[in-house]
């Protein structure tokens, strides 16, 4: 009998939900820091020089692809990965992480409004309704009818993530000869340099990553947070995410990725004891319909379609 764990398909299911699960614990695992006196740019600086440290072999590896595709490199470090985690990082500040991720995951919906009302190019009836579940779950995510329950800046910022990674949807139409790991790198190394202008590393106060952060109502060394946020969250979550992609379709492995948000949800729950209400589970189910449903019915980008994650 063949092992299961030898079909492409089996593994590549279980390296999508690997990925997914190390993706989910970036908000969970990142707000432990901002609360410790870390600013959310201090946080987002942290995990990009991190993960592009690590990655540095497969820039210097595919070192070819900057004469090839510059502005391609350019526009995914600064949308996909220093837009997308410097927003989301920022939002969690001051909203539940929950809610930040899942009105980030309307990237697949923006997309959708980016080729109807920009591109003048129709979309299907099956676009419509995800993109009308979205919008009514992201109505009871927020619950505007009490008058919109949570900060608006903090919705206003999750909203700039959900734009950043439609910006990464429509960049991966131009990415079909780009290797998904060159994208990675270079984009882990171009938004870390974009990040450090801004965040101003050497103001940063070391001395709290000698210090303790409140995790699950106890204190956990920062040090091993953000070693968690750098190799988790970031290298072993883009690395399996790309064994996902070649192991499946990326449909497939684009609707694995959307266990990202639960993940978050509990880890937030067990973590920093952000409870979210029945508004928000019932919202948060349509949000991810309807952003599953818009998705599959885009143009699917090649070579990756999954939505980029944070």
């Amino acid at each position: 009998m063949r092992n299961p764990l030898h079909d492409p398909k089996t593994a590549g299911i279980t390296a999508a939900m690997f990925s997914a699960f190390c993706f989910g614990g970036s908000g969970p695992f990142a707000k432990p820091l901002i609360n410790a006196g870390f600013t959310p740019l201090q946080v987002a600086w942290m995990r990009l020089a991190g993960g592009a440290l690590l990655m540095l072999p497969f820039a210097v590896r595919h070192a070819g692809v900057l004469r090839r595709a510059p502005w391609l490199l350019l526009g995914y470090g600064v949308f996909a990965i220093a837009g997308v985690q410097t927003f989301y990082f920022a939002a969690i500040a001051s909203i539940p992480v929950a809610v930040a991720l899942l009105i980030e995951f309307l990237g697949p919906v923006l997309v959708l409004g980016w080729i109807r009302f920009v591109r003048r190019a129709p979309v299907t009836k099956q676009a419509a309704i995800g993109t009308a579940l979205a919008l009514v779950g992201l109505a009871c995510v927020v619950e505007i009818a009490a008058g919109l329950r949570f900060d608006v800046f903090g919705l206003l910022l999750a909203l700039a993530a959900a734009g950043c990674q439609a910006g990464y949807f429509l960049l991966s139409d131009s990415s079909a000869d780009v290797d998904p790991r060159a994208l990675a790198s270079y984009g882990l190394l171009i938004g870390a340099a974009i990040v450090t202008v801004i965040a101003r590393p050497w103001e940063l106060d070391w001395a709290l990553l000698a210090g303790p952060v409140q995790l699950a109502g106890a204190p956990f060394p920062a040090l091993l947070v953000v070693g968690w946020v750098v190799l988790m969250s970031t290298v072993l979550a883009y690395l399996t995410g790309i064994v996902a992609v070649r192991r499946l379709s990326p449909p497939i492995a684009g609707a694995v990725a959307f266990l990202e948000p639960v993940v978050a949800t509990v880890l937030a729950w067990m973590l920093l004891g952000e409870h979210v209400g029945p508004w928000q589970l019932a919202g948060g189910a349509l949000v991810l319909a309807g952003a599953f449903i818009a998705q599959r019915s885009a143009p699917a980008p090649e070579p990756t379609a999954e939505p980029v994650e944070v």
